[in-house]
């Protein structure tokens, strides 16, 4: 039996986000997935993405897709 707890959580927020609060994401990336938060709701519900699919979303953005 694995008694060992997951590591914690890194989360990272974009450069381009200043620390007057306002509309940000944060994301922590994981051995399996990327999970995804609202900045100002630390504490709120998170989302989780398989790393394939946070790839392809990040990758729609940059062609402008999304």
């Amino acid at each position: 039996m694995n008694t060992e707890l997951p590591a914690p959580l890194v989360w990272l927020k974009s450069s381009y986000s200043g620390d007057e609060g306002g509309e940000c994401l944060e994301v922590a990336p994981d051995t399996a997935v990327i999970h995804v938060r609202d900045s100002k709701e630390r504490c709120g519900p998170q989302l989780a993405f398989a790393r394939s699919a946070w790839s392809g979303f990040v990758a729609d953005l940059g062609r402008g897709r999304i």
